[in-house]
């Protein structure tokens, strides 16, 4: 079934193709103010006609400096649970999300965190100052030169460097959790087309991987009370009679007897 637009010349557009229609005078726009300037950039520069929300983020890792997609801003629990706290598409600093999911991770538990283990990225000076009015610890090196190290402040010095190492192994399960996504669940081949669907596409992976976490502690639960009620049914069992054995020996012994004589 297809949808079309009647234009005032009476001619019919299919909806699809209408979008598309709609997304060249943008395009041809772009195109012609960076030819008139001599650049090779604009803002919200569109690449795709068919997937006009796309826009390029330069990366600058080995092998691809520009990459295409949303970006999302994603936060984990002690627990294994991921939370999308921020999906979005246009090019911007992943910094610029740490307060938003700061003051989510408050708005979903009732408390701010004890302390922030995220990427260097992260530990702008606004973030560690905002951090800092939360009473909030940023797990990172500190900003500026480090410290001459002087007999005074060696053993601090080295106190926080060993504190810093562990915490920074507890950011492996974020960065195992994308792993996850983009080799099992193909996380970086979204296949939709429109915006909103690949939202749904990516909110559906995380979904999965959520509900993988909840199926495991529901059968460590269901086999813990199998054990528990186990126990119980043993301990509430009534206990043998003494000398019911007993008992039950000298009868057999006297109908043996009996039966001989």
């Amino acid at each position: 079934m297809f949808l079309f637009y009647e234009t005032s010349d009476s001619l019919k557009i299919r909806i699809p193709q209408l979008r598309r229609y709609w997304v060249l005078p943008h395009l041809y726009q772009q195109q012609y103010e960076m030819y008139k300037t001599n650049t090779r950039r604009c803002d919200d520069r569109i690449v795709s006609i068919s997937q006009p929300h796309l826009r390029p983020i330069i990366r600058g890792k080995q092998g691809r400096t520009v990459e295409f997609g949303a970006k999302i801003s994603v936060s984990l629990t002690d627990k294994g649970l991921a939370h999308v706290d921020k999906l979005h598409w246009d090019a911007q600093h992943e910094g610029h999300d740490l307060e938003a999911q700061v003051e989510a991770y408050k708005k979903r538990y009732g408390y701010y965190p004890e302390v922030v283990i995220a990427d260097t990225l992260y530990g702008s000076r606004d973030n560690r100052s905002y951090l800092a009015r939360n009473h909030i610890r940023f797990a990172g090196k500190p900003l500026g030169r480090p410290p001459k190290i002087t007999p005074e402040n060696k053993d601090e010095l080295m106190r926080m460097k060993a504190q810093r190492r562990p915490e920074y192994r507890e950011r492996i399960p974020i960065e195992g959790k994308f792993g996850q996504g983009k080799y099992g669940y193909r996380l970086n081949n979204i296949r939709a087309k429109r915006a909103d669907t690949s939202v749904a596409w990516i909110n559906s992976i995380f979904l999965v991987m959520n509900l993988l976490i909840l199926v495991r502690v529901f059968i460590c639960l269901r086999n813990l009370a199998a054990k528990i009620a186990s126990w119980v049914t043993k301990k509430s069992m009534p206990r043998e009679i003494p000398f019911a054995r007993a008992y039950q020996f000298s009868s057999n012994r006297n109908s043996y007897l009996a039966a001989h004589i």
